[in-house]
């Protein structure tokens, strides 16, 4: 199969009879073979229902039901499990993604050679108060991932190579970095498609503000899993040696001090009332836990099930 189209939707019953239709005329006229899979994140409008009709005259659609609402990461990656196209394409359902993209993705990632080809929004139709946020969380993950090329990680429409998305995995809120986690999987041929933005034809946005908060601290998250998921001693070690060299370092120069002091009669005050002795008593416990705490990740991460589950690209 040439192309996987996985859709992730949410009370879009309206959009979906134009969607399905539009993305199977594409199709047919650069002869792919395909399938469209339709993942209802819980819809309560009839969307499921209206699956079904449209599969009744398209046998290439695929309907997967969750029986609540669960999020678009949890959606995306039910969809990813579920595809069998060499290709696969992700898009919304709101009709602002454009199925005429979807060949030269596809030519991109066949021909081109790359594992992941994310849009580019260039021109968007979205308020202030959504494309500024936007523009800072880009910016920030640029910075933190090194993929310096991309300019929009969450555009909905994106083209990954099969291998991709059948060894990544999506929870959370994690579906805006998905670049970032198929670079920590080892995929590294990561390219940028400028993409057309529709305006929304039906309903309105199912995301609130809160999806920021929740979108920073999985940005966190994905650095610090990708970076020392395997090695956790090396983040919480290197941070509890440090504060407890620091806060030992203070306490020998207090009590250096007071010695030097008292050597040439001079006055003095106690220890417990000078502030850098609070200093470095908060130093040397919070070095202490800190080492614990990488110790403990570390035992955690060697008795884990999938501790040697490591990314083979080939065997011979």
């Amino acid at each position: 199969m040439d192309i996987s189209v996985v859709v992730p939707l949410y009370d879009e019953i309206e959009s979906l009879p134009e969607l399905t239709s539009w993305i199977s005329r594409v199709m047919d006229e650069h002869r792919f073979t395909y399938e469209i899979i339709l993942v209802d994140d819980g819809s309560k409008d009839g969307s499921f229902e209206m699956i079904r009709k449209l599969q009744l005259n398209n046998p290439f659609i695929k309907g997967i039901k969750f029986r609540r609402n669960y999020g678009k990461s949890a959606a995306l990656n039910t969809g990813f499990a579920a595809a069998n196209g060499n290709v696969v394409i992700t898009m919304d359902a709101d009709l602002q993604d454009s199925p005429d993209e979807i060949p030269e993705l596809y030519r991109r990632i066949v021909e081109e050679n790359y594992d992941l080809v994310s849009g580019w929004k260039a021109k968007r139709y979205d308020p202030l108060s959504k494309t500024i946020p936007t523009k800072l969380f880009n910016a920030a993950t640029r910075k933190m991932s090194g993929i310096n090329n991309l300019h929009d990680f969450n555009c909905g429409l994106k083209a990954y190579r099969k291998t991709v998305v059948k060894n990544i995995e999506i929870y959370g809120e994690m579906h805006r970095y998905i670049p970032v986690l198929a670079k920590w999987a080892g995929f590294t041929r990561i390219g940028e498609q400028v993409v057309e933005h529709r305006a929304r034809k039906y309903g309105k946005t199912k995301f609130g503000m809160s999806r920021f908060v929740n979108g920073f601290l999985d940005l966190l998250s994905i650095f610090f899993v990708g970076k020392f998921g395997k090695r956790p001693m090396h983040f919480f070690g290197t941070m509890g040696t440090l504060s407890f060299f620091t806060g030992t370092i203070i306490a020998i120069w207090i009590i250096a001090e007071k010695l030097y002091l008292i050597a040439h009669n001079e006055k003095y005050r106690d220890i417990t009332a000078n502030p850098l002795f609070y200093i470095a008593l908060v130093a040397i416990i919070l070095g202490s836990q800190l080492f614990l705490t990488g110790f403990v990740a570390e035992l955690v991460s060697r008795s884990a099930s999938e501790r040697n589950n490591y990314q083979v690209e080939e065997i011979i």
